[in-house]
């Protein structure tokens, strides 16, 4: 018999605790996971998958109450109802849940829901008490929203509350200027809110091309939502009415019936136990991991956002098949960090893959740059003049393009075939040697010149 109860112990069951579980499971591993939450993670409960659904609702919204009269249609008595779109995001999110647990009862594997901490490098302890040997560990319990100290911080949410609000908020401030914050400020301002958005400083999105950037704020102010930058908060205070007051640097407070703190996520390391067996925690409280996710203490390996490599809900799941490939399936495999796409569905959304320009420039020296400025052809239907931009970046002395980037409708869609194109080397010629599909937005690719 086995010194140890479980061949691999997870803590955690988000996209790769939930991953790494099954791909061990059918190496012939005996598995368990513990989850303290709702097995599914934060991208399926409270992350990714139901911020998407808000955000198809949004648009709709838009298209509603903008567009509906130039595709012919006069509609009468439209009325909004939060909860019935809440409810039935929740809803979707039951059937996930769902869809992930029997995802472990078909690999064997089994769960506990609860809480699970590291009590040595062979063993976990769960919140009743009981502990349990493994030969080997998994930490997968990603990251969890960060809220600056300031005065009432206790009075407002962050996006793990957010789904669950009990009215629609008229008046919502938003702190931060990340890809969560413009997300919801997109969502709350389509479906009728009075939305505000307030950062510590002048920039919107760090880490994508500039030139996206400088589109998307002044689109987003023209739709209705306000920007103060410079201006974190220092104070929120509630009112008689259940009202809140959002002091923010310098300028009048803010009314607001709801404030949404977005200022980044770091990984949920509080309290873990890894003291226990040794490991000590990096930069922001990140796990540290070698290339192979293992950690200083040979029987403990971590995946996904709690080792802040990238923070990114596909990267984990590859991260977690990796590493039960490794360990369980005798073929060591490690993770490539470049080249990864990513979008931030903002309304307009923007999706890149590769280097920004100035990351290029910085690389390479000098490079080309291919652009097309076109107003979809979708936007015709709109009031709103709203234009598309694409954007190439190119090495001129191999041709390859370093870097595809993108802002307007269903961006992050056409992305992911670009994405291709980067990760496989292909050069500028290939595309232009490409036919065009017309008429589409995605033509633009292969018709800068």
């Amino acid at each position: 018999m086995s010194e140890f109860e479980y061949d691999l112990f997870v803590i955690g069951a988000g996209s790769g605790g939930v991953r790494a579980s099954r791909i061990a499971a059918s190496h012939g591993a005996k598995v368990a996971v513990a989850e303290e939450f709702r097995i599914g993670g934060t991208c399926v409960i409270r992350g990714c998958v139901p911020k998407k659904l808000l955000v198809y609702g949004s648009h709709f919204a838009h298209e509603l109450l903008h567009d509906a009269p130039f595709y012919g249609w006069t509609i009468e008595g439209a009325k909004f109802d939060w909860a019935s779109l809440r409810d039935f995001v929740a809803r979707d999110v039951d059937r996930l849940e769902r869809a992930y647990t029997n995802t472990l009862d078909n690999n064997k594997v089994d769960h506990f829901l609860e809480r699970a901490i590291i009590a040595g490098p062979n063993t976990v302890r769960l919140a009743s008490g009981r502990e349990i040997s493994a030969k080997f560990i998994l930490v997968a319990v990603g990251a969890w929203p960060v809220v600056p100290e300031f005065e009432g911080s206790e009075h407002c949410i962050t996006s793990n509350e957010v789904f669950h609000l009990p009215t629609f908020p008229q008046r919502v401030v938003i702190q931060g200027a990340g890809y969560i914050a413009l997300e919801f400020a997109g969502i709350f301002n389509a479906l009728g809110a009075d939305v505000t958005v307030v950062n510590r400083s002048d920039k919107i999105l760090r880490g994508y091309d500039e030139d996206l950037t400088d589109r998307l704020l002044p689109i987003m102010q023209a739709r209705g939502i306000t920007f103060g930058f410079n201006r974190p908060i220092s104070r929120v205070e509630k009112q008689a009415d259940g009202s809140l007051l959002v002091h923010a640097g310098e300028g009048e407070p803010i009314a607001a019936d709801v404030v949404l703190v977005a200022t980044g996520r770091k990984p949920k390391t509080d309290a873990l136990g890894l003291e226990n067996a040794g490991i000590e925690l990096g930069h922001n409280g990140a796990i540290p991991v070698d290339d192979f996710s293992k950690t200083s203490c040979d029987s403990i390996y971590a995946v996904g956002d709690v080792t802040d490599r990238v923070q990114l809900t596909p990267v984990a799941i590859r991260e977690g098949h990796a590493f039960a490939d490794t360990v369980f399936g005798g073929n060591p495999r490690s993770i490539a960090y470049d080249h990864i796409p990513s979008a931030v569905f903002s309304q307009p959304p923007i999706a890149s893959v590769g280097l920004t320009e100035a990351q290029a420039r910085k690389v390479h020296g000098h490079v080309k740059v291919f652009t097309s400025d076109f107003r979809p052809m979708k936007n015709m239907f709109s009031p709103i003049a709203e234009r598309g931009y694409y954007k190439l970046v190119v090495d001129p002395a191999t041709d390859k393009v370093l870097g595809v980037h993108m802002i307007g409708p269903d961006s992050p869609e056409i992305l992911q075939a670009a994405a291709i194109a980067v990760k496989a080397g292909l050069t500028k010629a290939d595309f232009d040697d490409t036919v065009a599909l017309h008429p589409s937005m995605a033509e633009e690719l292969v018709l800068m010149r």
